[in-house]
């Protein structure tokens, strides 16, 4: 069944294969972290980028106010085009239906919402504020739920690399077409993503900001929010979402 559109296309078979199987690509983005997480190299990874002082690249002007400040008036600017392709696409977004533009959309959307409300309720300090680092906290691990550990908290999962990894919810969307020009697509989309998402995480790790397991388990989280909306999506009747263009 073509997961998109109301009825399967109309070319040769040639153009068509079945869509790609998602969950394995899940089962593999879920033992990423498992495995980073059961290694414990969170805090002999800061250890190596801090001292008692704190971290010498904090304020570096590159991770700060390009890679960090301005990475994320980027990404806004990205999700507003998003927001406008639903309802004036160009170029590849004209080929798909409204449908897939929106869930596309409402996929980042859902997952900016979480990573931001799972950060609120944290009570993880970023590294940055232990005392090894020249802050008052005591390292906890992530898993320590609803244990304090003394400093402001508010540090887990990693939000600033969200801004990038939240994007996911586009080549999924992609992959699960049985288009194989949209998963060709898909694919170079979603080595971008995940390179911005590689990226924007290392320069917070680098700052002091966050372990890589945030940034790890930020990827998981919205990868498997756009995965579920994916599924959602289809599983509702098409006019109880958007009419067709």
């Amino acid at each position: 069944m073509y997961p998109f559109a109301k009825h399967p296309p109309a070319r040769p078979s040639s153009q068509t294969k079945r869509a790609i199987p998602l969950w394995p690509i899940s089962l593999i983005g879920l033992a990423l972290p498992l495995l980073w997480d059961a290694s414990g190299l969170d805090l002999w990874v800061m250890a190596q980028l801090g001292s008692s002082h704190g971290f010498a690249l904090q304020h570096n002007w590159w991770l700060e106010a390009v890679l960090h400040d301005g990475a994320r008036q980027l990404a806004w600017g990205v999700l507003a085009c998003l927001a406008l392709m639903v309802w004036r696409p160009i170029g590849l977004f004209r080929q798909l239906p409204r449908r897939q533009r929106a869930e596309m959309l409402l996929g980042t959307l859902l997952a900016l919402l979480l990573i931001s409300t799972l950060k609120h309720h944290s009570l993880s300090s970023c590294p940055w504020d232990l005392q090894q680092f020249g802050g008052v906290a005591e390292y906890r691990s992530h898993w320590a739920w609803g244990l304090p550990d003394g400093g402001p908290g508010k540090c887990f999962p990693g939000g600033h690399a969200s801004a990038a990894f939240a994007f996911l919810a586009l080549p999924l969307s992609l992959l699960a077409s049985e288009l194989t020009t949209h998963r060709h697509t898909g694919w170079w989309c979603l080595a971008g993503v995940l390179l911005a998402g590689i990226v924007l995480g290392a320069t917070q790790t680098l700052r002091g900001a966050h372990y890589p397991s945030h940034n790890l388990w930020t990827a998981l989280i919205c990868w498997t929010v756009a995965l579920l909306n994916h599924l959602a999506c289809r599983a509702f009747p098409q006019k109880t979402i958007l009419r067709q263009p």
